[in-house]
């Protein structure tokens, strides 16, 4: 697991160059791409969510896209367009922004649900499919997702099919005293995106993908993955549950941060770390325990404090 180790940090350092003291958060979307997974980020304008994905496409040297969600955009504005050649006499298929190895899309929730469902499939299966033709999308295939938590209006709520697409719900949150003056010293002359430089080559992903597949987890470790599900599913105050998509998420991000921070077997610490990040956002709360302020990350911190996982049987 050193060689994703070695990978991961020399992609993490790089993008360090241009996002400052958000390191935890950088981990966590290298996660999601040795996953293959997607992330959703949810926080206020001008944290440095656009920036983050152009740094992560230029530190890997993968295209970048990005998308701004509006009530007007619409399906073929995502996947592409044919367009009837006079000449050939034939139709030529024109790509849409999301034929590339990371897209980023701005406020997706400003975007009508007809058109945020035009995600579902290349988000899902990897492919589009336009005008009856399939076509595969490229590889590494990231869908960065963001959504202003704050002000709704004019917004069309992600649907818990949606939102299942997504391995991690991610907040970058606000820099501390030391970050932000830090931050300030950076940005004091030409902004260091304008200079960063491809760090490795982002076309070994896929490879190193599969190598994650190889990190052990233990029996009691998976059966503590599935207890933890399942306890979602049972809490009352809870209407819905993680879904079977859920289980899958939180084993696979914990494969990936083990090997990450070069161990070959998942701890129950990297199982506690992602539960909120993979699973929270998959549940819907009881609308009489939300009037009462219950959240699903505070329901899944009980959930976490009420399964517990017997060391001794490791």
């Amino acid at each position: 697991m050193h060689e994703i180790q070695a990978f991961a940090s020399q992609v993490i350092d790089n993008v360090e160059r241009v996002i400052v003291g958000k390191r935890p958060i950088i981990e966590l979307l290298m996660v999601a791409l040795l996953c293959e997974g997607h992330v959703l980020i949810e926080d206020v304008p001008g944290v440095g969510k656009t920036m983050l994905a152009r740094a992560m496409a230029i530190s890997l040297g993968v295209t970048f896209r990005r998308l701004q969600c509006t009530p007007d955009l619409l399906p073929n504005d995502v996947t592409g367009v044919s367009v009837f050649n006079q000449k050939t006499r034939e139709f030529d298929f024109h790509p849409g922004p999301a034929f590339a190895h990371i897209l980023l899309a701005d406020e997706i929730n400003r975007a009508t649900p007809r058109t945020q469902s035009a995600l579902l499939e290349c988000m899902g299966e990897r492919q589009i499919t336009v005008d009856g033709v399939t076509r595969p999308l490229p590889r590494p295939f990231l869908v960065m997702a963001t959504q202003n938590p704050i002000e709704y209006e004019g917004t069309f709520p992600l649907p818990e099919a949606q939102l299942d697409r997504f391995l991690l719900k991610l907040s970058l949150g606000y820099l501390d005293l030391e970050g932000e003056s830090q931050m300030l010293l950076h940005l004091r002359r030409q902004h260091p995106i304008e200079t960063l430089q491809p760090a490795v080559d982002g076309g070994q992903l896929p490879r190193l993908a599969e190598l994650v597949w190889d990190v052990h987890v233990d029996d009691t470790v998976r059966d503590y993955i599935v207890r933890l599900v399942q306890g979602t599913r049972q809490h009352p105050h809870l209407v819905l549950g993680a879904s079977p998509r859920g289980s899958l998420a939180l084993y696979k991000a914990s494969q990936a941060l083990a090997a990450l921070r070069g161990r070959d077997y998942v701890l129950p610490d990297d199982v506690k770390e992602l539960a909120p990040l993979t699973l929270a956002h998959r549940c819907i709360v009881h609308p009489e325990s939300a009037l009462r302020g219950r959240t699903a990350s505070r329901i899944l911190a009980d959930i976490l404090d009420e399964v517990r996982l017997d060391i001794g049987e490791l």
